[in-house]
């Protein structure tokens, strides 16, 4: 027995202005920007990313005449990031679509709808997916930056040390990310043998559509579908301010914390970053690539708009537009500051 939702002669009347399709107001419309700054490439497996990082290196030894010197070697370690498979199924009765009067149109418009659910989806999960919690989703970057806690002995991670506290309690929070993209530091992936992006296969009138009991009727069918994950390849390069209350007790009080200092603080911690930001523009890596990294603070408009506010107060220039990718865009220390709607102001506090 098939399950889900189908178009019915209540959604075509509510889509047609004396008998013709009309254009839908997008109301349900979101911005977002980590999907749109993301770049992908093939994992080294069908399900799972495998990678290796370096974990220790040895000092070498001051040695004096005659004395000997012990062998030494550094060691790595391995990790394994999964791909998660988002599928949508979209069917229309062919005599209601036909009614219509517009084929074609009508399951465009209904087609561009799902499109931009997906989207959000994806941009949300990116965001915050855990399968510790929905097991086909992918890890998202609040699932790897969960932790103020940097000491591995007390049970934290090296990377607390890139998630910084706004003081924040409770589950009126919010998170300002900065993130390096870069095929080496942070970048999607797609299963090996595919192909990266959003798909859609137009089925046409080829596949039946079943009703409650099971008796089939013709009707036209989309398929949309998404493989893919992140892989956080040097958590270093990513860096999370987490914890900015909402409330009146926080960001909207007369106390608010200082988002542009911890900004500043940000900017410090990634290890190579550009001559207009921290300055620090090597390492003693040959292989490190810094010049090819693309950084950019992310916000929703709760954010957005108290860094205007602190930038108005403070009497202070900080916010600059700058070109982006061939658009203008609104920067700090050259870095684009871009929207998602898809960053939440309820997050639980980061401990």
């Amino acid at each position: 027995m098939a399950t889900g939702s189908w178009s019915t002669l209540v959604d075509l009347a509510s889509r047609q202005v004396n008998g013709k399709l009309v254009h839908i107001a997008e109301m349900l419309s979101q911005t977002i920007s980590f999907t749109e700054d993301l770049t992908f490439q093939e994992a080294n497996g069908v399900t799972l990313h495998e990678g290796v990082y370096r974990t220790s290196m040895p000092p070498g030894v001051w040695r004096s005449y005659n004395q000997g010197t012990p062998y030494g070697k550094t060691t790595t370690a391995k990790f394994r990031l999964g791909v998660g498979n988002l599928v949508q199924w979209s069917q229309v009765d062919a005599k209601l679509a036909e009614d219509s009067g517009d084929v074609e149109g009508y399951r465009l418009r209904e087609d561009m709808g799902i499109l931009q659910g997906m989207g959000q989806t994806i941009e949300g999960t990116i965001i915050y997916g855990n399968p510790n919690v929905i097991p086909q989703e992918f890890y998202g970057l609040s699932a790897f930056y969960n932790s103020l806690n940097a000491d591995i002995a007390t049970g934290g991670a090296q990377n607390g040390q890139n998630v910084l506290d706004a003081a924040g309690q409770g589950n009126s929070n919010l998170s300002i990310w900065l993130v390096g993209h870069s095929p080496r530091h942070f970048y999607g992936i797609y299963p090996r043998g595919s192909s990266a992006g959003l798909k859609m296969i137009n089925r046409g009138d080829t596949v039946p559509a079943y009703d409650s009991v099971g008796n089939p009727f013709r009707a036209y069918t989309s398929m949309f579908e998404a493989d893919m994950g992140i892989v956080p390849e040097d958590w270093r390069y990513i860096v999370r301010m987490a914890n900015f209350d909402t409330t009146n007790a926080g960001l909207a009080g007369p106390n608010a914390p200082d988002i542009f200092a911890m900004m500043a603080q940000a900017a410090y911690l990634p290890e190579t970053f550009g001559k207009k930001q921290s300055g620090i523009t090597k390492t003693d890596s040959p292989s490190d690539s810094s010049p090819a990294i693309r950084f950019v603070w992310y916000a929703n408009r709760t954010a957005r708009y108290h860094m205007d506010i602190q930038a108005i107060r403070g009497r202070q220039v900080l916010l600059s537009m700058n070109d982006y990718d061939g658009r203008v865009t609104d920067s700090w220390r050259s870095i684009p500051v871009k929207v998602s709607d898809q960053l939440i102001n309820y997050e639980a506090r980061v401990n």
